[in-house]
């Protein structure tokens, strides 16, 4: 059992950005489509401040589950994240009914710069907090 959920959070960073890579091929309304607008396009939004913060949280899982998450590698997965989050912001940019912002793209970053900080304040500088702990007790569990 444990060796098939290394292998799931191993491969689950590269399947959300296949999934990522999907969606943003669509109008923004396929998959879903609130009848306020206002309410959809503020959701929606919103959703690039976690979007990339998620790619960013499962590459780190990936590596806790290998025993390889140092500081460097840390933000090596943080700089990935935010460079995936250009480049589809890019893509995006030759997708008709979608639209590439700089705004957008700062959200991305935000989002992953947010995690990427939480990361390093609770598993390397304060690992006794309630996140660091959790973050180590994953760790420990992969490569006990």
């Amino acid at each position: 059992m444990k060796s098939v959920l290394k292998i799931g959070l191993t491969v689950a960073p590269f399947l959300y950005m296949l999934l990522i890579w999907y969606l943003s091929s669509n109008p923004d309304d396929k998959v879903l489509s609130l009848p306020e607008r206002d309410l959809d396009r503020f959701i929606k939004e919103s959703l690039h401040l976690i979007e990339f913060g998620i790619l960013y949280a499962l590459f780190v899982l990936a590596l806790l589950a290998h025993g390889k998450l140092t500081y460097a590698v840390n933000t090596v997965a943080a700089l990935i994240a935010i460079f995936y989050g250009f480049t589809d912001e890019i893509h995006q940019a030759f997708v008709p009914a979608r639209s590439a912002t700089m705004i957008d793209a700062a959200k991305d970053l935000i989002g992953v710069t947010i995690l990427y900080w939480l990361v390093n304040h609770t598993y390397f500088r304060s690992p006794d907090r309630p996140l660091g702990r959790w973050l180590k007790s994953v760790e420990k569990y992969f490569t006990a």
